[in-house]
């Protein structure tokens, strides 16, 4: 890549910024940016990103409502100190994760892959627009593995958040998420991908054993055909879900 094509954020940079501008109370994402790349430059890594102070963001962001930059604005010190450690990628979440464990095709026969929008540690309780990542595992009737996890973030910088997040689960059979929206749910569907509504929520463990036993005793048309066996009668009382 030439000089003139370096690209304006590494991927890694976008997450943190992403995940930044979150933290801070009415502040949107392209706000963030433009402050950014005001105090950075045009090219922002995560070796950058280190460099921003809360006086930074105190400077660059006071305009948006309304203050000097020597007043205390209204977003909130500690949320700038927040979003400043999670620049510096300091507190972005990671250490309440799993490890990912290793699979290979093949490895659980009768098994389908399953996303689980989340916005914290193994919990099933993100919207699929605007959860910070999925949880992706293998299932079959009688095990289960965190085969995957997908931070979402950089679809904030996307044209198409909805595509692009769909692109992120497309290896996946079924999606479970707290929420999506109407014009979500037909993109999610168009890629063979069965979306499963849980208002709810609960712990991934919870959800797959749930699912687990679905797979077992009852399973639905849609799953069935997933599994490759005949499509049975229809069962009326799957609780697993309700699609979206």
């Amino acid at each position: 890549m030439s000089e003139s094509e370096v690209e304006p954020i590494t991927q890694e940079a976008a997450l943190r910024v992403a995940l930044a501008a979150r933290a801070m109370p009415n502040i949107a994402l392209a706000q963030l940016v433009q402050v950014l790349h005001n105090r950075l430059g045009d090219h922002i890594d995560t070796d950058k990103l280190r460099t921003v102070t809360v006086t930074d963001l105190k400077t660059g962001l006071g305009s948006v409502d309304g203050e000097e930059d020597n007043e205390d604005i209204l977003i909130g010190l500690d949320a700038m100190k927040m979003a400043v450690r999670i620049l510096w990628g300091d507190d972005d979440g990671a250490a309440d994760l799993p490890p990912v464990e290793s699979y290979a095709e093949g490895d659980m026969p009768g098994s389908v892959r399953i996303a689980l929008a989340s916005d914290s540690g193994t919990t099933l309780n993100g919207h699929f627009g605007s959860c910070l990542r999925f949880l992706v595992y293998q299932v079959s009737p009688t095990e289960s593995r965190l085969v995957g996890i997908r931070d979402a973030l950089e679809a904030d910088f996307a044209e198409d958040k909805n595509a692009f997040r769909t692109s992120l689960i497309s290896d996946c059979h079924v999606l479970y998420v707290v929420s999506i929206g109407g014009p979500a749910a037909p993109k999610v569907i168009r890629a063979d991908i069965y979306p499963i509504k849980r208002p709810e929520g609960g712990e991934a463990a919870e959800v797959i054993a749930q699912f687990q036993q679905a797979m077992i005793k009852s399973p639905p048309p849609w799953l069935s055909k997933i599994l490759g066996v005949a499509a049975g009668q229809r069962v009326k009382n799957y609780d697993a879900g309700t699609r979206a």
